[in-house]
């Protein structure tokens, strides 16, 4: 026999083939926001004491986690008193 079948001889080889998983393509690389300063929406997830202090003093709550969270990565210690132990 010169010339190879034209349908492959095992059956399951062809099955497997024609349902081959599909690749996804990767998720873009995101870059970072070329303005300084500017604030990203994001979801984090928070105990429920550490919110209920934040939210105590009323509106302003995001912005004072912000402050604090900006503080400890500066090692400055917060205003809250968070670090008084």
């Amino acid at each position: 026999m010169a010339n190879p079948p034209r349908r492959p001889t095992n059956p399951m080889v062809a099955a497997e083939a024609a349902f081959k998983p599909v690749k996804k393509p990767a998720a873009p690389v995101r870059e970072p926001s070329a303005a300084p300063g500017v604030r990203e929406l994001v979801s984090i997830r928070i105990d429920r004491a550490v919110l209920d202090h934040f939210q105590e003093d009323g509106p302003g709550w995001q912005d004072r986690i912000n402050d604090a969270l900006r503080q400890a990565i500066e090692g400055k210690p917060t205003a809250g008193g968070l670090d008084d132990e």
